[in-house]
Order: C-alpha cells, then sequence, then structure tokens
C-alpha cells in the first residue's frame, strides 16, 4: 500500500473534498508523525491516498491515541462524454415503426420531439430511438429513400432497450401504411452522448428516461457503485 499524505486542517470543523485544494500537503510516514516542511498551495493528485487530521494548536500536546484520522482517495477526472464510437458509413439490418404527433400516447406533446422544436417531414425526417443506442442527432438514410435523411431527436418508452427506429409520419393513414418493416439503414453521422445526456439529466423521474442514462453512462464510463458516489466528507 502507497504511503498517504497528510493534510493538515485548522479552521473548519467540517472538510469537503472540493474545498481541499488549497491546502498544504506533506507526506506521512507510516509509523508515527513526520514533520516534512508543507508545501502550500499543492494541487491534490488523482490515485494518491491522503490523510486528513485537525491540526493542533500551539502548546497542545500531541497524543496520536486521540486523533482522529479520515482517509480519501482523489478520483481521475471523467473523460467527457463522446459522440457515439461507431464509424458513419455503417450499414446495418434494423426493426423500425413508425409513430405520428396525433395518437393517443404522444398527443401531449403536439408536433414537438423531445428536443422542443417541431418535428420534420420533407427532405430530413424525425425519428425517435432509444438515445443509449442511437444517441441524439444520429443522421441515417434507409435503403430505397436516397433523397430523404432522417434524424433522431426523439425518443419513446416503448422503443427503450430496443434496437427499433420508430419514424415520423404526419398522418395515421401514413403510419399505418407504414406499418412494421425490417429495412437496411446507413448510419450517415453518429450523434452525441454528451447531448443526450444534457437534454435529460433533467427527466430521469421517468423510469424510461432515467434507464437511457443510465445505460449511456455504463457504455461511456463503465461506471461502478463506488464512481457513482457523491462528494465524501470528513468531520473532525
Amino acid at each position: 500500500m502507497s504511503t498517504p499524505r497528510l493534510l493538515c486542517w485548522s479552521f473548519a470543523t467540517v472538510v469537503t473534498i472540493s474545498s481541499l485544494s488549497s491546502c498544504a500537503l506533506a507526506p506521512l510516514e507510516t509509523v508515527g508523525w513526520a514533520s516534512p516542511k508543507a508545501k502550500a498551495g499543492s494541487p491534490l493528485q488523482a490515485g494518491v491516498r491522503y490523510e486528513v487530521r485537525k491540526a493542533l494548536a500551539a502548546g497542545v500536546p500531541f497524543r496520536p491515541q486521540e486523533m482522529k484520522r479520515y482517509y480519501f482517495v482523489m478520483e481521475a477526472p471523467r473523460p467527457p462524454l463522446m459522440a457515439a464510437t461507431q464509424v458513419s458509413g455503417r450499414r446495418m439490418t434494423v426493426r423500425t415503426t413508425a409513430y405520428c404527433h396525433d395518437e393517443d400516447d404522444h398527443i401531449v406533446y403536439g408536433v414537438k420531439n423531445a428536443l422542443g422544436t417541431p418535428l420534420k417531414f420533407g427532405s430530413v425526417r424525425s425519428a425517435a430511438a432509444d438515445w443509449s443506442r442511437y444517441p441524439v442527432g444520429t443522421r441515417f438514410r434507409i435503403a430505397g429513400q436516397p433523397d430523404v435523411v432522417y434524424e433522431v431527436d426523439d425518443y419513446g418508452s416503448a422503443l427503450v432497450g430496443t434496437g427499433t427506429i420508430d419514424l415520423y409520419k404526419p398522418t395515421q393513414g401514413q403510419m399505418n401504411d407504414w406499418g412494421v418493416r425490417h429495412v437496411d439503414i446507413e448510419v450517415i453521422q453518429w450523434g452525441s452522448y454528451q447531448r443526450s445526456m444534457d437534454i435529460m439529466r433533467d427527466r430521469t423521474k421517468w423510469p424510461h428516461v432515467r434507464r437511457m442514462v443510465e445505460d449511456i453512462e455504463t457504455k461511456v464510463y463503465q461506471v461502478t457503485a463506488q464512481s457513482l458516489r457523491g462528494p465524501m466528507t470528513a468531520s473532525l
């Protein structure tokens, strides 16, 4: 085990990790107390084990058995969420369905997508999908429709956990005509997980949104229960 470094604290009763960046650092011997000169303003380093102790006032005898010790290890900064890592131009066969803005489960949203902007149906058309598989902004073409580009700008609870893509149609007649089809698509551009997370971060009270957020975190960060904890706090 690596030797922990020492943080001396004299003016606060509660120490949070976010407030330690300006503390003095000094190495701590494995046995007893070492008193080298502290380096004021030294930045905390990721992966280093630190010990937090309350500093003694002048003239107070040092009694090691009465000292409360707290340890923490700084985590390395997480990498930024990136666009999906798949290569553009990838061809695949996917299951597709269709939806319309005046369906019972969409009528409350009207002609708006999950971004709050109008659903598109022209040379660029809206599509809904699981954003942990097809992040927002993903663009693709369907074989046999060379002049039409579909863009993922919507999602739906029934799509989460599936590879199905739901294509927007402006009328129920067009929706019913499409039905369910397995089609070949070519991805022109993959979307952004970062943008997907930014949009969904305040919507996690909905189970299907929460699942997409968790699936993105798992895919990009391979997070563990330990890394999901909030800032550590040490009481002195």
